[in-house]
């Protein structure tokens, strides 16, 4: 695999911020770590099995890791999501913890932290920083900003929080701050183009395939992102509420009586719960549970149904040969978790050139 500089990804999840890296033409992986097995039986898939160890990372970081010139990652961030408690004292909040001790260990010229924006104003961050300043970390100069997706070409209004560490011995390399207007944003109908909206109702399974091992679990794939075009069952209450909801409408233009009780009793609030997608604008954030109308706004601007795994894969930037495994649902989740691909090659192209001015 072509590549100047050599990247390992923590958290590789299915491999959406190695997809970027990969795009960039500058980087080949040389390692990466994930706890899910469905996950990490997709990222084999992709970018080879050789170099991905499924499992605990704090088991990971004790070996023998490889030599790398970045880092990337992100660290599990339910704990202070937006759509969480925010709680601090959630064990997942303290993943980041084996990320930093893997940067330790590994020593590369840069590292890539990427997690949900209110990452920046968690107690996690501000030791960050500590460990910058006075710490274990303190050979490397931070750089930090909130960035939005559709400012690097994704169909999709998404927030991360992206901290780039770069080691004192070269220049540093800054998060890049472009914004465009939104007159230039990638639409939901530029991601979608070519893809057929009409989908027969009992279109709900993924094609066969045979049943093997992957990493202890039986397991079905590869899938091609095309492949994936499949809807869900959905009950006749859900039929009529989708039938009622206008193009760019939501739960609020329900009638009572296609109502649940918990929304007539809220007319304020989120407008996005049972919300028709436009055409015309990105998509709002793809999240695990995108195939849920009443999670958000998934409703396909024109079919009454949820966008599907295929059309969110291509939201997040996946190319239709991108290959996955495991059930739909799973599929799905792997998608959601996903960094969107265009912001993960902006980046990786930001910090490729970076390191070869250096």
């Amino acid at each position: 695999m072509s590549g100047r500089y050599r990247v390992v990804d923590l958290f590789a999840g299915c491999g959406g911020l190695s997809v970027g890296f990969r795009q960039s033409g500058l980087f080949m992986p040389v390692g990466a770590v994930e706890a899910d097995a469905y996950a990490a039986a997709t990222y084999a898939e992709n970018f080879g099995a050789d170099h991905i160890t499924q499992g605990d990372i704090a088991a990971w970081v004790d070996g023998d890791l490889p030599e790398a010139d970045v880092v990337v990652g992100g660290p599990p961030c339910q704990g202070f999501s937006n759509l969480g408690s925010k709680r601090e004292d959630d064990d997942r909040n303290h993943l980041w913890e084996h990320y930093v001790t893997a940067l330790v260990k590994i020593q590369p010229k840069v590292f890539l932290l990427e997690n949900v924006d209110g990452f920046l104003h968690s107690r996690q961050f501000a030791a960050l920083q500590r460990l910058v300043r006075y710490g274990r970390l303190r050979s490397y100069k931070l750089d930090f900003e909130v960035v939005r997706a559709t400012d690097f070409g994704s169909a999709q209004l998404r927030k991360r929080a992206i901290i780039i560490g770069t080691h004192k011995d070269i220049d540093q390399i800054e998060v890049p701050r472009k914004r465009r207007p939104a007159e230039e944003w990638r639409t939901l109908k530029e991601a979608l183009d070519g893809v057929p909206t009409s989908i027969p109702e009992d279109h709900i399974d993924l094609p066969e395939r045979d049943i093997v091992e992957r990493y202890g679990l039986q397991m079905a794939g590869p899938y091609r992102s095309d492949e994936l075009h499949v809807t869900r069952y959905y009950s006749q209450l859900s039929k009529d509420r989708f039938d009622e909801i206008p193009y760019g409408g939501s739960r609020m233009d329900l009638p009572d009586h296609l109502k649940a009780p918990c929304w007539r009793k809220h007319t304020t609030g989120s407008r996005d719960v049972m919300g028709r997608l436009r055409w015309e604008h990105p998509s709002v954030t793809i999240r695990c549970e995108f195939y849920k109308p009443e999670k958000g706004r998934y409703l396909h601007p024109d079919e009454d149904r949820a966008l599907t795994p295929y059309e969110a894969a291509l939201i997040q930037g996946f190319p239709d040969e991108f290959r996955w495994w495991g059930p739909k649902y799973e599929i799905a989740r792997q998608i959601g978790n996903a960094v969107p691909v265009e912001l993960a090659e902006a980046l990786a192209r930001r910090i490729g050139e970076g390191l070869t001015r250096s």
